[in-house]
């Protein structure tokens, strides 16, 4: 048999990568591995993003709670309960599609394909969940629900939704492809009564859907997320954690120092008078976009730089330079506190002799 009708046959079985999400199993957190939530809107795990604009609040960690063929989780637990939610209430956990991983869904064409999202799912709470999908104005959304048949056990559901072919504003390049929801506790101004079709409505999920947030140290797991073309949900498609870590880079990056690592150096540059630098920092993959630099000057005190005699200068600023950098390499400026540069000179960023020093660089949709 020739290597053409071999391959004919195997029509079914997915080219390349099937699973559209990235840490879908929950291994990146280079943000830490606990958060809280209150009022406002945050990344916690790598690409997943816990939003509350209602009375509750939440904790989101990295947790070794997990199902067989799997080794972390993304646990969120209700720090104080929303009983009252209001119809503007929403809190929701999130995921954003980059449009470049979309656009062969053909989303809001009349060829739009049909998908399956899976995943892995535990609470403290049982009864019919709801989630959805919505496009990048929130001007077409999809509703859907899953059951959580009982407490505290591992379930697995799946979600086959036909491709949307009612127009809308669908992006299919670095903007938001698409937004993934679970519904934790949203009132009706976001939500639709019922679930199953595309509607010019947002649709974070249903009006009756069971809302986590409204029970007082109610929990939920969730891993092995997977979104893939087709309308069978298959095996999870695990992926090594080198390429899982550069897949999350290009949306998020943070170099941080360890307790065995507090002389690291994160980046050199020149001096160009006697107390300031520029700094270049080249970023191990391409970013979605040019990001925003965040830094622990104010968290932990200064970083290092060396001097031009070699000794250690303390930095009191570090300011990023947006019109000297890309999506491939960061310029900083930096000023010394204590010190004196020498104008041309090397010099470089070091954790001047302390763990936890970072630089993130922030490209996220």
């Amino acid at each position: 048999m020739s290597n053409a009708r071999e391959i004919a046959q195997l029509g079914s079985v997915p080219s390349g990568r099937k699973n559209i999400i990235i840490n879908g199993d929950m291994r990146i957190s280079q943000r830490g591995t606990s958060f809280s939530v209150n009022n406002a809107g945050a990344y916690t795990l790598d690409r997943f993003n816990l939003t509350d604009g209602g009375a509750g609040s939440f904790t989101v960690e990295q947790s070794t709670d997990a199902p067989d063929n799997f080794q972390n989780s993304l646990k969120i637990t209700v720090a104080s309960a929303d009983t009252s939610i209001g119809a503007s209430d929403y809190a929701w956990l999130t995921y954003v599609v980059e449009g470049y991983d979309l656009a062969h869904l053909n989303l809001g064409q009349s060829s739009a394909r049909t998908f399956t999202l899976s995943f892995w799912v535990k609470s403290s709470v049982t009864g019919t969940f709801s989630g959805g999908f919505e496009n990048y104005d929130g001007g077409r959304g999809y509703a859907f629900t899953y059951t959580i048949d009982a407490a505290n056990t591992w379930e697995y559901k799946t979600v086959t939704v036909a491709g949307d072919t009612g127009g809308g504003n669908w992006k299919t390049d670095i903007l938001a492809g698409v937004f993934i929801l679970w519904d934790l506790g949203t009132g009706t101004d976001r939500t639709v009564p019922t679930a199953g079709s595309w509607s010019s409505s947002r649709s974070v999920g249903t009006d009756g859907g069971t809302k986590l947030v409204s029970t007082n140290g109610a929990t939920l797991y969730l891993t092995g997320v997977q979104l893939e073309v087709g309308s069978v949900a298959t095996e999870f498609e695990h992926r090594s954690y080198g390429e899982e870590l550069a897949l999350c880079q290009r949306y998020y990056q943070k170099n941080i120092s360890t307790s065995s690592e507090t002389s690291m150096s994160f980046c050199r540059g020149q001096a160009f008078g006697a107390s300031s630098a520029y700094v270049y920092f080249e970023h191990p993959v391409e970013m979605r976009t040019k990001p925003t630099m965040s830094n622990s000057i104010a968290s932990i005190g200064n970083f290092g730089a060396l001097s031009a005699s070699g000794g250690g200068c303390s930095i009191s600023g570090l300011t990023y330079v947006s019109a000297w950098s890309s999506k491939w390499t960061s310029t900083l400026s930096l000023t010394v506190a204590v010190g004196t540069f020498s104008a041309g000179q090397a010099t470089e960023i070091d954790a001047g002799g302390n763990s936890n020093a970072f630089l993130a660089f922030d490209a996220e949709l």
